[in-house]
């Protein structure tokens, strides 16, 4: 009977195989009909299935998938800021704008200079008045996307020539420009030619889209599963082709696919980008494609992406507001563990509020490495000096230990792509801490407020989609259940975390991110603008940024208007503001920093070569970055068919 039941369900997995690989051939058939492998790059699309197929307004309120090429290679932005090193070896990367933005002296007024000899894909000239049609059409629909900004800031846009737009800004704003310029997106430039001769351009599907990109749109899946995409006849003038050559593929196709068929494709070679994937399906994919292509060429592998997984603690619910709760919480964790429940140890790791990746390391991280060894709280009246830099290296004695990876043994290699140090596991301490504000243990060990209630925590995080995030969450309540804290997580669709708990400050504790950078410029406005607190929004409001966690503090609020106050282009005075915050949210401990948002993109190199990685840094291979379109000048035919 049990050699029955095995047969049986090896025939299932067979059958279950069989099924996937029809069904691919199928779907192959379908959009590559015609096109010789060679010629196509075929990269996941992380949005899955398109909710609107036959809609490619990106502007659009509740605008359509935007990752299955549309904002990479179709759209295009006045400026882009690379997380990495930049294709020119500088981050900042002029677009369709030819030069930096221009500011007066009171910065109310912005002159932005664009690029001549560019061209829609159908042949009309990109001008001034596209850039000035974009900011007015916008401006008058604030429910389209980058519309509420124009409405707030702008008084007026005008061309004084056709290559050369004036923003008259409501207020001064030193930053104006960072709406236009792309991290994860931007705003992409509308074409005039079109929209002015549509009603309503809120429901227009634009459909087909007119590119400024180097490709246009073949044909796409009306179910939504896919789009395909081909390079233009004229690709030259477009941005992309215009400053650094042409495109290798002929092709680009942005598929949906599962998890397992991630895999599978990727190991007979029919799926050359992976934007992400489980650590465990991850590592056993790298070890068993002899073609994989990854960022770290041995562990950690993974892409650390300009966004940093902190657990959030919200300052309006007791006892989150007192510092000293804030730091016993954090000394009760053991970094190594966290490690390696959420990434197999492929974590990046962070104990201050900027992620650890790309240049932050020099402009941050180094710059702190002294200042951190000598921070200490004061604790019974004695002090505590709470950083470790010994954990990353714990961390990686851990992973090949448990796991038995090869691990980097330079200490500067460790550093860089596991991070410089985290904080001290010491219950001990945080022991101390808590009863100093009159927290107590019961005979059970079990921690009780002030008032002798039990001390539960809730912790809300993600439950489908990262599986990363709920088991670093897990892990966390399970190290503070040891401490003897009541702590379970609370897992919840990822659709809905943020409307309806991190904006509102529906939560008390949260397993996410509030803090993302540009990772290629020192300038941390970027999340932190809307951090002051003429901003602030109490709990039951909409947050008006990412301040979830609801604080606030002159300190702050000074450093921020610094900030503002500061020229973009001074990087000196940007990275000198920005160690005044970090410092300040190590003392204050408001939220407690964990490690990058890491991204197993997978490369395969047996049709294409010429993918970045950390040693040829030259843009950010995560597929659904809008950056990621510096790529295709570089990627190149192997010559295998």
């Amino acid at each position: 009977m049990e050699v029955e039941k095995i047969m049986l369900k090896k025939g299932l997995f067979v059958l279950t195989v069989a099924l996937i690989l029809s069904s691919f051939l199928f779907a192959q058939t379908e959009y590559m009909s015609g096109i010789p492998r060679n010629e196509i790059i075929i990269i996941e699309n992380p949005d899955g299935r398109a909710t609107d197929p036959d809609n490619f307004n990106i502007w659009a309120p509740g605008s359509p998938s935007w990752s299955r090429g549309l904002q990479q290679i179709s759209m295009d932005a006045l400026w882009y800021i690379d997380p990495d090193a930049g294709i020119e070896g500088d981050p900042w990367l002029n677009s369709l704008a030819a030069e930096p933005p221009i500011y007066n002296d009171d910065y109310t007024m912005m002159t932005i200079k664009l690029r001549e000899g560019i061209y829609w894909s159908d042949g009309v000239e990109f001008t001034a008045d596209d850039v000035v049609f974009t900011v007015e059409t916008l401006k008058a629909h604030p429910t389209m996307a980058w519309g509420a900004n124009f409405e707030i800031y702008v008084d007026q846009a005008y061309k004084t020539d056709d290559y050369t737009v004036v923003l008259k800004l409501k207020q001064p704003n030193s930053r104006m420009h960072a709406t236009f310029t792309v991290r994860w997106s931007g705003c992409y430039i509308m074409p005039k030619h079109i929209f002015e001769k549509v009603e309503n351009p809120e429901a227009y599907k634009f459909n087909p889209p007119v590119s400024l990109g180097p490709y246009v749109l073949e044909s796409y899946d009306p179910n939504g599963y896919w789009n395909l995409w081909k390079k233009r006849d004229d690709w030259e003038r477009s941005t992309l082709g215009k400053l650094y050559g042409e495109p290798g593929p002929n092709y680009v196709l942005y598929i949906g696919l599962s998890q397992e068929r991630r895999f599978l494709d990727q190991m007979k070679h029919e799926l050359d980008i992976v934007h992400d994937l489980a650590p465990e399906a991850a590592i056993s994919l790298i070890q068993n494609n002899p073609y994989s292509v990854t960022w770290f060429e041995e562990f950690p592998w993974a892409h650390p992406d300009p966004t940093l997984i902190s657990l959030l603690l919200n300052h309006e619910k007791y006892p989150y507001n007192i510092p000293e709760v804030r730091w016993a919480l954090t000394l009760s964790l053991n970094m190594p563990e966290i490690a390696l429940a959420s990434y197999n140890g492929a974590a990046t790791i962070s104990p201050i509020a900027v992620p650890p990746t790309g240049n932050h390391l020099k402009w941050y991280f180094d710059p702190l490495e002294e200042w951190l060894k000598e921070f200490y709280i004061e604790v019974d009246g004695q002090k505590f000096f709470p950083y470790d830099d010994t954990i990353p290296f714990q961390v990686t004695d851990l992973a090949q230990k448990q796991f038995g990876y090869e691990v980097p043994d330079d200490p500067e290699k460790i550093k860089e792509s596991l991070g410089y140090g985290w904080w001290k596991y010491s219950p001990e301490t945080a022991e101390k801490l808590l009863i100093s504000q009159g927290f107590t243990k019961d005979n059970r060990g079990r921690w009780r407020l002030p008032n002798g209630d039990l001390w539960r925590i809730n912790i809300i995080c993600e439950a489908e989609g990262r599986p990363i995030a709920t088991r670093g969450a897990e892990k966390v309540a399970e190290q503070w259940r040891r401490f003897g804290i009541d702590a379970q997580i609370q897992g919840v669709g990822t659709a809905i975390l943020w409307p309806n708990y991190l904006n509102p400050g529906n939560f008390e504790v949260a397993y996410a991110w509030n803090i993302e950078t540009w990772g290629g410029h020192p300038d941390l406005s970027f999340f932190l603008r809307t951090w002051h607190s003429d901003f602030y929004r109490e709990s039951g409001e909409v947050s008006a940024g990412s301040n979830y966690i609801r604080y606030k503090s002159d300190e702050l609020d000074k450093i921020i208007e610094d900030l503002i106050k500061s020229d973009f282009f001074d990087y000196e005075e940007s990275i000198s503001i920005g160690l005044d915050f970090l410092k300040l949210m190590v003392r204050d401990m408001p939220e407690i920093p964990l490690m990058s948002y890491n991204v197993f993109t997978i490369c395969d190199g047996y049709y294409w070569t010429g993918y970045p990685t950390s040693e040829d840094p030259y843009t950010n291979p995560v597929p659904n970055w809008a950056n990621s379109k510096y790529m295709f000048p570089k990627l190149q035919p192997t010559g295998r068919k």
